[in-house]
């Protein structure tokens, strides 16, 4: 349950209820913000703006139907086939007709899509899309791009107050309703509520819940974990997908090959020079992201290795036409022209989030849901390449037009200025990070690409005892989101899109349908769990 205003009363910020607090400094976060202007809004975020959302690191971009040669039916039907059975076919449907006008409302916010000498918008293709749709800049830096115009606009918006440096722990609330976040000044023990008379959780996803991800910091599954203890429902949780091509060069997070260079045309080969996704998909190379996730972890752990050659496809243009991944690449002394690229599959993306519905409301009163810690059902089980920031803008859109319609507009309130804690440290005693080292080694080793009952068991107990001696707040809700995750995989007895279990490796046609659980049911799970261990 959500912990009563009461119970902190001493560390109650400001005299009045702020109007909407968005807990999340993202993409969906941002751009929810600006849809609401001139709504008061407060934006909440654990990192200065910008610097701690995974959507300022997406490569590839964002997927809509807008050529003439494309159509949102077309793209209703990758995603839908992407999903593997089990997505949400009217979220879909919503996502993908709405696309072509949010791509607009980014052009108005300054995001420089890259576009032809005639000033018309150019797509390229990526993995299980029909045609090429995808939005880019500059080959690999839409993210950034995205996210430097959208900052660059709510710095402009005189309604919209920035606090940087805080971390959300808990919601505050009487009965199931949401009324506010309490909330952690970084570096500091100082604790402080954050009333709202509506409360957006933009949080971002969990990637850093396992040892090898290509997200940054802050993407640890808190989000998660807040909505869950105040008795939210979580839908999907054990979907997580894997990208195939993260750059294997010892980095953390890991950078990221974007899909884009298998776009256009490079391949995978092992030590040996052999292009192993021969005889495992059609599409080669360009098949779903889980398949081709689970041929690179073959290969990596038989001790072949996995490497991305871009040497024929891209070559020389590799520097100009992919900037960033050729600036991982050179700092590690690679030149994709010339050296193959050690790649191995990290996490990416959480398909399973907080439930909501086309509204991004969630099963709880006052708190809306929108980015990757939400889950609308647009994803399914495998979410479609570069459906991921059109998910984000698409429902934070439609969150602003809920909260509109459901609370007039009051008077405008001006901050005038933005409260900036750039650079403060977490702090984290060498017990913490011990805590959360064994934390990402348990869910990387036993909830990855490859799962099964018997490890997906030793990793619900050793987290539940591990969690057993955490004090700071912060820490416990990353520790209750892994066992939400492995708890829901347990659960599920199949194989499918991002969740592949090594004793069901089939799809079972009776389990084709989302699934949904509570705090309460992983607690359980993970006792029983705990008595067997």
């Amino acid at each position: 349950m959500a912990v009563s205003v009461e119970d902190f009363a001493p560390a109650y910020i400001g005299k009045d209820v702020d109007d909407v607090v968005i807990l999340g400094g993202g993409l969906a976060g941002l751009f929810c913000a600006l849809k609401l202007s001139p709504r008061p809004v407060t934006v909440i975020t654990n990192a200065p703006i910008g610097q701690g959302a995974s959507s300022a690191w997406a490569q590839g971009g964002i997927a809509a139907a807008i050529s003439e040669q494309d159509s949102v039916e077309k793209h209703r039907d990758d995603t839908l086939a992407a999903g593997c059975g089990i997505c949400e076919e009217k979220i879909v449907e919503q996502m993908t007709r709405e696309g072509s006008a949010r791509v607009h409302d980014l052009l108005s916010y300054g995001v420089p899509f890259d576009q032809d000498l005639e000033g018309r918008l150019k797509f390229s293709r990526e993995a299980a899309h029909s045609h090429s749709r995808v939005v880019r800049v500059r080959g690999d830096m839409a993210g950034r791009a995205i996210m430097d115009a959208l900052i660059a606009a709510v710095r402009k918006t005189p309604s919209i107050r920035i606090l940087e440096g805080y971390i959300g722990e808990s919601f505050i609330g009487e009965g199931r309703y949401v009324t506010g976040v309490l909330a952690r000044r970084r570096g500091s023990l100082e604790r402080l509520i954050f009333p709202a008379k509506a409360v957006v959780l933009a949080s971002g996803g969990i990637g850093h819940l396992y040892e090898l991800t290509t997200n940054p910091h802050e993407a640890n599954g808190h989000g998660l974990a807040m909505a869950a203890r105040a008795g939210a429902v979580i839908a999907d949780a054990e979907f997580v997908q894997f990208h195939p091509t993260a750059l294997d060069l010892g980095k953390d997070p890991a950078p990221l090959a974007t899909e884009a260079l298998r776009g256009e045309g490079a391949t995978l080969l092992n030590k040996a020079g052999e292009r192993f996704m021969e005889g495992v998909h059609p599409d080669l190379e360009l098949a779903p992201r889980d398949i081709v996730a689970r041929a690179i972890h073959r290969e990596v752990s038989e001790g072949r290795g996995a490497f991305l050659d871009c040497r024929t496809a891209i070559g020389d243009r590799f520097k100009e036409d992919f900037p960033t991944v050729f600036a991982a690449a050179s700092a590690a002394g690679l030149d994709p022209a010339k050296d193959l690229l050690p790649v191995a599959p990290a996490e990416h993306y959480h398909m399973g989030g907080v439930l909501t519905d086309a509204n991004g409301r969630t099963s709880l009163d006052g708190l809306w849901a929108a980015g990757e810690v939400a889950s609308t059902g647009a994803h399914g089980a495998n979410r479609l390449a570069s459906n991921s920031l059109l998910e984000a803008v698409v429902f934070a859109a439609r969150i602003a037009e809920d909260i509109q319609g459901l609370m007039p507009t009051p008077r405008s309130a001006y901050w005038n200025e933005m409260d900036d804690a750039p650079g403060l440290p977490s702090q984290r005693n060498a017990e913490e990070r011990e805590a959360i080292t064994v934390l990402r080694k348990t869910l990387a080793r036993n909830v990855g690409v490859l799962r099964d009952a018997e490890g997906l068991k030793t990793a619900l107990a050793d987290i539940a005892r591990v969690e057993q001696n955490c004090v700071r707040q912060s820490i416990i809700n990353m520790m209750v989101a892994g066992r939400i995750i492995a708890a829901a995989a347990l659960k599920r007895e199949e194989s499918r899109g991002g969740h592949f279990r090594k004793d069901f490796p089939h799809e079972n046609p009776d389990m084709a349908s989302r699934s949904y659980t509570t705090l309460k049911e992983v607690e359980a799970i993970t006792a029983e769990a705990l008595e067997t261990a």
